[in-house]
C-alpha cells in the first residue's frame, strides 16, 4: 500500500497518463468524420453529415476529460500544489495537439 506522500506524486503522472490515453482516443474518434483524401482529389466537398459526426463521436471522451481535468485544477488550487500544475499543463498541451491533429484533417 502507497503512502500518503507516495499517492501525492503517483496521482499526476496517473492523470496524466490518462489524459494522454484520452487525447488518443479523441484523436481516434474523430478521425471518423475526417475529409477523404480520394473525395478532394476528385473534386468533391461533402460537408453534410461531418460535424454531426465528429460532435457525437467526440462528446463523452470530451464532457469526461473536461470534468476530470475541472476537479484536477481545483484540487491544485485549493491545496496549491503548484509542482502538480505543471502536469497539469503538461496534460493541457497534450490536448491541444490532439485538436491541432484533428483540425488540420478537417480541410481538402
Amino acid at each position: 500500500m502507497l503512502s500518503t506522500a507516495e499517492s501525492h506524486k503517483t496521482w499526476p503522472l496517473t492523470l496524466l497518463a490518462l489524459n494522454a490515453v484520452g487525447a488518443i482516443s479523441y484523436v481516434l474518434l474523430a478521425s471518423r468524420a475526417w475529409v477523404i483524401r480520394q473525395e478532394c482529389e476528385a473534386g468533391l466537398n461533402s460537408l453534410t453529415g461531418e460535424p454531426f459526426v465528429w460532435f457525437i463521436s467526440i462528446a463523452p471522451v470530451i464532457a469526461v476529460f473536461v470534468l476530470l481535468n475541472l476537479a484536477w485544477g481545483t484540487t491544485i488550487l485549493k491545496r496549491r500544489q503548484w509542482k502538480t500544475g505543471r502536469m497539469w499543463l503538461a496534460a493541457a498541451a497534450i490536448w491541444i495537439v490532439a485538436a491541432i491533429i484533428d483540425f488540420s484533417h478537417h480541410q481538402c
